[in-house]
């Protein structure tokens, strides 16, 4: 009876000794098979989340870029606060990307706080494109403005000019009406008996005679009136250097200078030159000027 008590609690403490052994090695090898779940299932999730950090750092710098697309629009934006928000704001998504790109898988806070942040900036760059459609509408208007009023200007000048020049032809005109002019001229050369002679060494005098034509267009009233007379080598017959007067922008020198009463009526006037100089043989002109104008001219010649 002891004998077989004996065999029993020996086969029980076997089987017992068996078990536990197997209990132990069934909970080591659990315990490796659930460590290697959570660490397989930790990797995954690291995975994951540096997925979408890339994903997040893609769009980050897609936003960079979208940033980067303003820098040529600028001459189109003309707003200084504007342009300035719009580079202060592209240089907070570029620090954010910086940050991003250096910022590990394991620090899942920061990268979800990143993500919040990135809805954020796009909400941001939406109000900036409503801006920058709505300046761009307005300039386009403006343009569109600016090229009537253009026109329009350039019509209004385009007949300005158009009257300008009618009223400078119409002046012209009255101008060429009301200036005088010397009709019936005629050159004398006078003896000293104050008879015609065309020999030089005999004359005295030489006569200017003419008439200043009616003209109503003309003002009335006292005038001066100036002859040349001009020789064959083109020099003046002159009694002193300093008897000038002015014609087309220049001092000219005159021979004979009258003063005249003219009523816009003819009127009939002459001029007498003392030869005191040699005179040489050749064809002579005389010219004939009033109010700035040459009104008239003749020429004539002398013999030996």
């Amino acid at each position: 009876m002891k004998n077989k008590l004996a065999n029993i609690k020996e086969k029980y403490g076997v089987w017992i000794f068996v078990s536990t052994g197997l209990l132990i090695i069934l909970g080591i090898a659990l315990y490796f098979i659930i460590s290697q779940r959570n660490e397989m299932n930790e990797f995954k999730e690291q995975v994951a989340i540096e997925e979408e950090r890339r994903a997040l750092e893609a769009e980050y710098a897609n936003l960079a870029f979208e940033y980067d697309q303003f820098e040529g629009s600028k001459m189109y934006i003309n707003n200084d606060t504007l342009i300035k928000q719009l580079e202060n704001e592209k240089l907070k998504v570029q620090r954010l990307l910086e940050e991003l790109r250096t910022t590990k898988a394991s620090n899942a806070q920061r990268i979800e706080e990143l993500k919040k942040e990135l809805s954020t900036l796009r909400s941001v760059m939406k109000g900036y494109l409503i801006q920058i459609d709505s300046l761009n509408s307005l300039n386009q208007r403006l343009e569109k403005e600016n090229k009537i009023v253009t026109s329009k200007y350039q019509e209004a000048t385009k007949t300005a000019t158009m009257l300008q020049k009618d009223k400078e032809e119409l002046t012209h005109q009255v101008t060429l009406a009301s200036k005088l002019d010397a009709v019936a001229i005629s050159v004398k050369t006078l003896n000293r008996r104050e008879k015609e002679t065309s020999k030089i060494g005999k004359i005295e005098h030489i006569k200017i005679n003419f008439s200043i034509a009616k003209n109503i267009t003309a003002k009335p009233g006292e005038r001066f009136v100036y002859a040349r007379i001009v020789k064959p080598d083109n020099d003046v017959l002159i009694k002193n250097r300093a008897d000038v007067f002015s014609y087309e922008d220049s001092e000219i020198n005159y021979s004979i200078k009258k003063l005249i009463a003219y009523d816009s009526e003819e009127t009939p006037v002459d001029m007498y030159w003392k030869v005191e100089e040699f005179l040489d043989a050749g064809t002579y002109r005389v010219e004939i000027f009033a109010d700035g104008d040459m009104i008239g001219k003749k020429s004539f010649t002398l013999e030996k």
